[in-house]
């Protein structure tokens, strides 16, 4: 136990979002001007590349490659070839965006923002600022324990272990990106919703003294150091960074999803899901959950199998229960977790987020 306290926030060296070694000091610069103009001449090429990407996949399909038009095998190329550079694309832009945002949100001024807050505004809080904030695997636990150790509220800090991972800008994205502006909107109120209310469940319970004992007699660092207020060159170098750590680790992810997600669009025929999936199978929400759960993959890999999955008839209520299980409540997380959480609140915390899933579930199943 004394070893896990001195190396628990002491993330693996390929950690990114963990330590503060992207972090350049304070320089001022004419760099910060040429940034700005390449950036407004990137977006001006992106969006020319972006709006041939239809046409493009269906010439390479149909005309190159001479696949037949309506064959599985020509539906499921063109759907590889059309999603694959979209995506990425998407996912692109969007992380640059988010982590300039997130150099005003380090985890030390967030912690901070959270310190004193009653736990009805702390909730809400917490959940909006767990989008921007940068999260992974590897910073539940140091964050767990920075947040605890400057008293910020049990039920606050869960509201934002919650939301950091399910609702960001990675599942933003390639949900607007594949699914249109709004299910990516319906996604984000209902993933909110269910941090907000799981984390103040939760927090009602007074639950503190389960969490491990070790943790709660930690104190707050004094001597952390403070962020230097960085120049807006360093903020865009760091967008750049956050694009080269992000998506050089979720690509593949990305790829095998829409493989996936393919396949089942080339060969899965219509509405064989909505037999399984759909809104006349009760069981199918909660089905969706108990499956994803173990399941483990992030947004990257799951949101284009949600995508060929609804194609083929599956509800989107179902689907959005699936992903949201999946991201939320995977059994890695949980197993991490537990390096400072005891089992009784492990397990209020899964019941407490996957009932929250399941009304998300039955509500869209039952509107849309």
């Amino acid at each position: 136990m004394e070893n896990l306290q001195k190396n628990v926030c002491a993330p693996s060296p390929e950690s990114s979002c963990c330590d503060d070694r992207h972090r350049p000091e304070k320089k001022e610069g004419p760099q910060v001007y040429s940034r700005m103009l390449l950036a407004l001449i990137g977006v001006g090429l992106w969006y020319a590349v972006y709006r041939q990407l239809a046409p493009f996949s269906s010439f390479l399909t149909y005309e190159l490659f001479g696949l037949e038009q309506g064959s599985h095998l020509g539906g499921a190329i063109q759907f590889f070839l059309y999603d694959t550079p979209k995506v990425m694309m998407l996912l692109t832009l969007v992380v640059y965006g988010v982590g300039i945002i997130r150099t005003f949100f380090t985890p030390d001024r967030t912690r901070k923002i959270l310190a004193g807050k009653r736990e009805s505004v702390g909730n809400v809080l917490a959940a909006f600022l767990g989008i921007v904030t940068p999260f992974c695997s590897c910073s539940a636990v140091p964050l767990f324990i920075g947040f605890v150790t400057a008293g910020v509220p049990l039920g606050v800090t869960l509201s934002f272990l919650i939301a950091a991972p399910m609702v960001n800008e990675i599942a933003l994205v390639l949900l607007y990106g594949l699914l249109g502006w709004k299910v990516a909107a319906l996604y984000l109120g209902t993933g909110l919703l269910v941090a907000i209310v799981a984390g103040w469940t939760i927090g009602r319970f007074g639950m503190e003294n389960h969490i491990e004992e070790w943790v709660r007699k930690m104190r707050a660092s004094a001597d952390e150091v403070s962020q230097d207020e960085l120049s807006w060159d360093n903020r865009f170098a760091q967008g750049w960074q956050a694009v080269k750590d992000i998506v050089g680790k979720v690509w593949i992810y990305v790829i095998a999803g829409i493989a996936v997600g393919a396949g089942i669009h080339g060969y899965v025929p219509d509405d064989f899901m909505a037999s399984i999936m759909g809104k006349e199978a009760w069981w199918s929400v909660p089905a969706a959950v108990l499956i994803g759960i173990p399941l483990y993959s992030n947004a990257a890999g799951i949101v284009p199998v949600i995508h060929a999955l609804l194609e083929k008839g599956a509800a989107l209520g179902t689907v959005l229960a699936f992903m949201m299980s999946v991201i939320a409540l995977s059994l890695p997380e949980m197993v991490i977790l537990r390096k400072v959480l005891m089992p009784k609140l492990i397990a209020v915390f899964i019941a407490v987020v996957g009932s929250g899933i399941l009304l998300v579930g039955y509500l869209f199943n039952f509107i849309i």
